[in-house]
């Protein structure tokens, strides 16, 4: 089982990602991927910066991948991450799943996207109007999380 966390701050190349992982594996039969953007549902937002602690973060992440692995069948995880200032449209993070049947990988796939969206140790702050505010937890988001 291989098993990749990442926390970097420019942005990613989701294809390139996505084309590499579990490439050569035939023993899979199911790969999963989602991509969380920066969105501007009010149409004011100028950007957004994610804040983390080196270290503590990958450790963090790492071992909700490793739990994962551990719940469902999979041979494959990725987890990228980004930090830093980001605008509107830009990628935030990427999730990878493989595993050799669907349930699995799609089951482990929204697992680690619910971690990432409610506990994972990031902190986010919005710029609007030249005004910036931090992005409270959310109680669906919460609710998501609490069906594992």
């Amino acid at each position: 089982m291989a098993l990749r966390v990442v926390v970097q701050q420019e942005p990613f190349d989701f294809g390139a990602e996505a084309e590499g992982f579990a490439a050569g594996r035939h023993d899979l039969g199911a790969v999963v991927t989602f991509t969380g953007v920066v969105r501007d549902v009010a149409g004011t937002l100028e950007g957004m910066e994610i804040e983390h602690y080196p270290g503590m973060t990958e450790k963090a992440l790492t071992k909700i991948a490793e739990e994962a692995q551990a719940r469902w069948s999979l041979g494959e995880v990725l987890v990228i991450h980004r930090h830093g200032p980001m605008a509107p449209g830009e990628r935030i993070m990427m999730v990878a799943t493989a595993s050799p049947h669907r349930q699995d990988a799609f089951e482990a796939a929204e697992f680690l996207m619910d971690y990432l969206k409610s506990r994972a140790p990031f902190w986010k702050k919005e710029r609007s109007a030249g005004d910036t505010a931090w992005v409270a937890a959310r109680d669906e988001d919460e609710a998501a999380l609490d069906r594992w």
